[in-house]
């Protein structure tokens, strides 16, 4: 039950290993708030339907699992969007579609699919809460050098970073430009893709 939490954070990182689930992590990540929320509606959503698929996964018909598991998914999605919409509706704004979008993600349907069908529930759940973490930590990171670098501030706190220009004076409106948009999200997950496959050679 350990090696399903810990493999869930690194070994089976969805966005560092399995390059899955990268729509979202391109899209929000412009700053460190939209990651972390992104990342925890993503983490109740795996959590709650590796349990459920767990749970019934003996009563499941082999034949209608992968419906079965796209309603239970999109269950556990709209209790996150509609609580977004009441609770925290600026995040929800901020996150637009791409909430809703998590009923597609192949990182969780495939989590339902290979893993949370052939364990038990207390396995599932493991599996659900590193798999999830892992996902939340790379969106944070990713937010945080994206909102850095690109509008030099963090997590929106005032005076934080404020006229940080890492590319110098004459260069802040195309460090702006790079960072906020698609491309500084590519080069984003790039540069911490090659820095865990270094750290990873390294340690072998």
């Amino acid at each position: 039950m350990k090696h399903a939490f810990l493999d869930g954070i690194m070994k089976n990182n969805m966005v560092l290993v399995l390059a899955i689930g990268l729509c979202p992590a391109l899209a929000v990540t412009t700053s460190a708030y939209n990651g972390l929320g992104m990342g925890i509606a993503v983490i109740f959503v795996l959590v709650f339907s590796n349990v459920i698929v767990s749970s019934l996964r003996n009563i499941i018909p082999a034949n209608l699992r992968i419906p079965v598991f796209i309603v239970i998914i999109s269950t556990f999605v709209t209790i996150v969007d509609y609580s977004l919409k009441a609770y925290l509706p600026p995040l929800s704004r901020q996150l637009g579609v791409f909430v809703p979008l998590i009923v597609v993600n192949c990182g969780i349907l495939g989590r339902a699919e290979g893993y949370s069908y052939h364990h038990p529930p207390h396995y599932a759940l493991m599996d659900g809460i590193g798999i999830g973490i892992g996902f939340t930590l790379i969106l944070f990171v990713m937010g945080t050098i994206r909102e850095i670098l690109g509008q030099g501030i963090w997590m929106k706190i005032p005076g934080v970073f404020e006229g940080f220009h890492p590319f110098g004076e004459a260069f802040v409106d195309s460090s702006v430009l790079l960072m906020i948009l698609p491309p500084g999200g590519f080069l984003t997950i790039a540069l911490l893709m090659g820095l865990y496959k270094y750290f990873k050679n390294r340690g072998r």
